[in-house]
């Protein structure tokens, strides 16, 4: 069964603990995703996984000498920390009955191998790999990873009903390593799709953020949209909604589609594309002449993507961004020197920049009739470029003038503010130079005025 003729090279600490449980006696593979990985494209693995015939209590006996984590025990797992290196070392094992959908109740520990490759999840996951033996392959995972295939190990059915999250970790797989689906493993997720609504939100936004992330993630979305629409719901009324408007040459679902190819495959970018005109179907008008408009709908999307990132269990910095996105992906954006200093004093460089190229992934998912826009947000690109190098003045606090200053021409409390306020904005339509004393004439100026 084994096949000697790949040798993975492993770390030292790796070696090992395979090493020592072969001296006691011990059967030892790697197992998971490090062997996926290496016969897939070989690339370096991030965790280590070891399956072994030795039972809990004889793996800690073995590694004796070493610090041993025993947070996993209930389901047979000792990690082992060999030169800062953490190793999980599980008992082959049968998993018990998952009444939650997600977790087996309980496992028995068994002495055979094929026995434990054959409860996981997906065939390419199933490969095992020790330096004696080579890779072990009984479940043909090898030739799925070859013809770039997605097949659940044994009844896809019961794999799923087992735990649930494994139908958005088939999506993720397909879209990241840009691998189809099979055909029953694909039924199978659309028939118990459900079970998603058992699933903790966290662990549904880590799968969905790395499957929006992944270069096939087109066909995901065109294939498994009902699926998706389980944790959002709210994309629902997306699906098949014509824009009836000469901009758009595609439903709002496949316009989304478009945007999210269009963009940089970064987590805050991935996730504003989909949301950006999700609150477009509760704001569609007809007007007389058959055009369809959708007054409002960037106010309606921020609010729906408030809520849906809320319930997902964003971090608050991630939201704020994606939300920031969503709220001006359709503000009017000119080549034009002042409004683009403004738009960088609002929102500071990174989120400008994000912003562009929202507007432009949000353009390339528009009819032919929109592509001149590209032209003018490559040139906004290059005057943000330009302003930046000039060290110009964007915020309050690079301002030549302070608080300090305001109060020695006499201003005080909250009109100090407001003055400062008055001066930066002066400073960014270029109508003074960021400069001490042009700034304090400004200032007094303002003063006779009030």
């Amino acid at each position: 069964i084994g096949d000697v003729s790949h040798m993975m090279i492993l770390p030292p600490q790796v070696n090992t603990a395979i090493s020592m449980l072969y001296a006691a006696g011990y059967e030892a593979f790697l197992v998971g995703g490090a062997v996926r990985d290496y016969v897939r494209d070989n690339s370096p693995a991030k965790d280590w996984d070891i399956t072994t015939n030795a039972l809990p209590a004889q793996v800690e006996s073995v590694f004796s000498g070493y610090h041993l984590i025993e947070t996993g025990l209930k389901h047979g797992t000792v990690t082992v920390v060999i030169d800062h290196e953490p190793i999980e070392i599980t008992t082959y094992r049968i998993d018990g009955d998952y009444s939650d959908h997600r977790h087996p109740d309980s496992v028995h520990f068994t002495r055979s191998l094929k026995e434990d490759l054959e409860r996981r999840d997906f065939t390419m996951n199933a490969l095992a790999y020790s330096p004696q033996k080579g890779i072990v392959d009984l479940v043909g995972g090898r030739k799925d990873i070859e013809d770039g295939i997605v097949r659940c190990v044994g009844d896809p059915n019961h794999r799923f009903q087992e735990d649930g999250l494994r139908m958005l970790r088939a999506l993720r797989f397909a879209s990241v390593y840009g691998m189809a689906i099979e055909a029953e493993t694909a039924s199978a997720i659309h028939r118990n799709k459900e079970l998603l609504k058992g699933i903790a939100a966290e662990r549904i936004q880590v799968e969905l953020t790395k499957m929006l992330c992944g270069k096939g993630v087109t066909k995901v979305l065109e294939e498994f949209s009902d699926v998706i629409a389980i944790p959002i719901p709210e994309i629902l009324p997306m699906f098949h909604f014509e824009q009836r408007n000469p901009h758009h040459d595609k439903d709002v679902w496949d316009h989304t589609i478009a945007v999210i190819e269009s963009i940089t495959p970064e987590p805050v970018l991935r996730w504003a594309a989909l949301l950006h005109d999700i609150g477009k179907p509760s704001c569609f008008s007809l007007a007389e002449e058959g055009i369809g408009h959708f007054f409002g709908h960037s106010d309606q999307s921020t609010s729906m993507a408030e809520s849906i990132l809320s319930r997902l269990r964003f971090d608050n910095a991630s939201k704020e961004q994606i939300v920031r996105l969503v709220r001006y992906h359709d503000m009017p954006i000119t080549a034009d020197r002042k409004p683009i200093k403004r738009l960088l004093s609002k929102h500071g460089e990174d989120a400008t920049r994000q912003l562009i190229e929202l507007h432009k992934a949000d353009t390339l998912g528009q009819s032919a009739i929109c592509r001149h826009r590209i032209a003018i947000f490559e040139e906004v690109s290059q005057m943000i470029n330009e302003i930046l190098q000039e060290e110009s003045c964007f915020t309050l606090k690079d301002l030549a003038v302070n608080g300090h200053d305001m109060m020695t021409l006499g201003f005080q409390g909250p009109t100090i503010g407001r003055v400062l306020q008055e001066c930066l904005d002066a400073v960014l339509d270029e109508q003074i130079p960021n400069e001490h004393e042009a700034l304090m004439t400004f200032a007094k100026d303002r003063q006779l005025k009030s």
